[in-house]
Formats: C-alpha cells, sequence, structure tokens
C-alpha cells in the first residue's frame, strides 16, 4: 500500500511538473468566435497545443478590437490580422512580423444587386459601395485607384458608405454594393431574401487585387530571443495540425467552435457552410507565406493613387525563421 501511495504521488508530482513547465501563449484573434478560427480552436480542442507544451489563451475580438493596439498593448503574443492593415501599421511605427499565413487565398469580395445597375465595375461609379474599415478599407481603395475611381462620390466616383459589420445597406438598398467575405456576409445577403441569381460578385482574387488575410504576426523585438521563436514554432506546428484536421472534419470542426462560442450567436448551419468555404482559403498551405503571395499585396497596397495604403516597400516585414523550425 505504501508503494502504491508512493507511486500515486510520484505520478501526481510529475503531471504538477509538467503543467509548471507549460509555456503561456495568448492569441488575439481578428474577429468574433467563428470558423474562420476553427484551426485555432481544433488545435486547442485536440490537444496539440498541449502536446507541444503549451498553454494558449484564445482571445475573440470584435467590432471594438485592434489586434495590433492588443499586441503592441501587451495583451497577446501573437495575434491574427490581414496583411494590409498590418503593413500599414508597420509604417506608422508598430513593428508588426509576418511568422505564418495558414490563409493562401483571400475570401474578401463585392456583392452587389443586379437592380442597383451594378453588374460590371464599369457600373461603380455614381453608386454607393459599403465598406468595412478598422484596417478592411485598404485592399478596397486600392482596387478604386487601379479603377481610377475616386472615393469621393460624384458621377465620376463612388461614395463610399462607412458599412457596419451586417448587411442591411443591401437588403435595404442603401447601397448598391457592399463587403462581403465568401464565408460569412456573402450568405447572410442568401439567408436575407436575395438569391445569387439577383447579385454580381466581384472577388477580389479573379480582380487581381486580393490581398493577404489571416495571417499570424508578432513584434519584431521578440523574435530578437531564439526561446521566443522556439515557442511561436510550436504554437504555428500544432495550429496548422490543426487547421489540416479541420479541412478533413469540417462538421466535427464546426461544432468545436460552437463549443467555444460563449455568447451563442452562432448557429450550426451557418458554422458549416463557413467552414467549408473556409477549407478552400487554407488549403495548400503548410503555414509558411509564399513570398510571391507577398510581393502581390505589396505591389497592390503601393498602387493605391494618390493616397496609397504604403508609401514604400516594407523591409523585415516577414519572416520564415518560424515556420521554417515549425516545418524542419
Amino acid at each position: 500500500m505504501t508503494i502504491r501511495i508512493a507511486a500515486l504521488a510520484g505520478a501526481s508530482a510529475l503531471l504538477l511538473s509538467a503543467a509548471a513547465r507549460a509555456e503561456d501563449v495568448t492569441l488575439q484573434l481578428k474577429w468574433v468566435t467563428q470558423a474562420q478560427f476553427a484551426g485555432y480552436y481544433v488545435a486547442q480542442e485536440k490537444g496539440y497545443y498541449e502536446d507541444e507544451g503549451l498553454d494558449v489563451t484564445i482571445k475573440p475580438g470584435g467590432p471594438d478590437v485592434a489586434p495590433a493596439q492588443v499586441l503592441a498593448g501587451g495583451g497577446a503574443d501573437v495575434i491574427v490580422d490581414w496583411m494590409p492593415s498590418a503593413l500599414a501599421a508597420r509604417e506608422k511605427g508598430l513593428p508588426l512580423v509576418n511568422i505564418a499565413q495558414p490563409f493562401k487565398r483571400s475570401g474578401m469580395e463585392l456583392t452587389c444587386r443586379n437592380d442597383s445597375g451594378v453588374t460590371k465595375t464599369a457600373d461603380f461609379p455614381g453608386h454607393t459601395l459599403g465598406v468595412w474599415f478598422g484596417g478592411n478599407e485598404y485592399p478596397f481603395l486600392s482596387w478604386m485607384s487601379k479603377l481610377g475611381y475616386s472615393t469621393d462620390g460624384g458621377p465620376e466616383g463612388v461614395t463610399v458608405l462607412k458599412q457596419g459589420f451586417n448587411v442591411d445597406p443591401l437588403l435595404q438598398k442603401q447601397a448598391a454594393c457592399i463587403s462581403t467575405m465568401t464565408y460569412n456576409e456573402y450568405w447572410q445577403v442568401i439567408d436575407g431574401g436575395l438569391t445569387p441569381e439577383e447579385l454580381t460578385v466581384f472577388k477580389y482574387e479573379d480582380e487581381g487585387v486580393a490581398t493577404l488575410e489571416d495571417g499570424l504576426y508578432v513584434l519584431e523585438d521578440r523574435l530578437k530571443d531564439p526561446a521566443f521563436v522556439e515557442t511561436m514554432a510550436k504554437f504555428v506546428r500544432a495550429s496548422m495540425k490543426g487547421w489540416k484536421y479541420a479541412e478533413e472534419n469540417q462538421r466535427e470542426a464546426a461544432d468545436i467552435v460552437l463549443e467555444n462560442d460563449a455568447t451563442g450567436a452562432q448557429t450550426e448551419e451557418h458554422q458549416v457552410r463557413m467552414m467549408g468555404e473556409i477549407a478552400k482559403l487554407t488549403e495548400g498551405s503548410d503555414g509558411a507565406l509564399d513570398p510571391a503571395d507577398y510581393e502581390r499585396t505589396v505591389k497592390t497596397l503601393l498602387t493605391a493613387g494618390s493616397d496609397p495604403v504604403i508609401t514604400r516597400e516594407p523591409e523585415g516585414a516577414w519572416t520564415h525563421s518560424v515556420t521554417d523550425s515549425a516545418l524542419r
């Protein structure tokens, strides 16, 4: 009996020791809990982070949360952000660095009502277009510049409606077009009563103005610490394992997301549908940033006419040091 008690005590001590050694990592998401971030929730649920010796806290975002500001304030170790806003922040003095790129393709699009008279890009002038701000406006502004349309209104330009995070402006005919994502707002439009035949959708990928979305970013100074780089390598490795599982088990991944939705606002139908669309964007990515995708994003952002998103070629805005370690 004494031996058995001693063995149990020893096992407990080992467990406590392992728990004590777990490295804390805080991830700040760009938006609320939904299948857009399924890979991270799956990695947590399946124990992939724990297997790497990590104790990961996932913080949902929202309309009043700016991931870059959270990172700058020390509220997170790593954030999910879009590259346009990350590069804009970097040029303004906040040294964000992309350490991994789970999303290979862009899900951004502009969805228009055919009865508004907009069925091709040449129809944009003289119409009101809904645009998200808070860093999400940059790809749109670059696109309008490429087309040669001002965003100050008038018959030769477009009127920009600062769009909230809903699809009401399109449903209520306050705008001819609104910003949507393939995995989210487009389906809200459909659920709102419009049919695909009544809509024209302009995908940023098809228009040649797609920019990288949902990358992982940290502060540059922290990458000087080899221990932090190794921690991020563990985090990326586990996260990408979560993403691949989510791609292959979409319904289960959607269920895991729903279990983590503290608001109860998400529905199973919408999350399953979203996960199916998200899988198209992460497919083929091993987490490492493709330099060609980065260069395309930078080129798009630099060609924003008189009001470019960034004014010079960024330096040091991304690194393969983390993914090289994660994938070896």
